[in-house]
């Protein structure tokens, strides 16, 4: 069983930055893919990013990408979203996700085992 817990949102003006967090409780936490995912209102969960196992590999959905990087420390148990250059349709509750090692790359919902309860992020005009 893995237990996520996000952190780091909030209210920022739009241009602005702001990284979430994603505590790990798993004795092997390098074995997993994290992912991070969103949920505007009445819209369905959406692909942000996602990074191997090692840190070695990343993606990002095309809505994010050059703007928001993903990154992790296996030592710490520890997956990050920097977020920058935010946009008032980046508005969303933002959730971490954990697969097994072998579903790196994926981008659908069904393909995660574990999920957090999520963080608002919320950026104005």
């Amino acid at each position: 069983q893995v237990q996520l817990v996000e952190s780091g949102g909030g209210l920022v003006q739009a241009g602005g930055s702001l990284r979430l967090s994603c505590a790990a409780s798993a004795p092997t936490f390098s074995t997993y893919a994290m992912a991070w995912f969103r949920q505007a209102p009445e819209k369905e969960r959406e692909f942000v990013s996602t990074i191997s196992g090692s840190g070695r590999d990343t993606s990002y959905g095309d809505s994010v990408k050059g703007r928001f990087t993903i990154s992790r420390d296996n030592a710490k148990n520890t997956v990050d979203l920097q977020m920058n250059s935010l946009r008032p349709e980046d508005t969303a509750v933002y959730y971490c996700a954990a697969a097994f090692a072998w579903n790196y790359g994926a981008r659908r919902v069904g393909s995660y085992a574990y999920w957090g309860q999520g963080t608002q992020v919320t950026v104005s005009s």
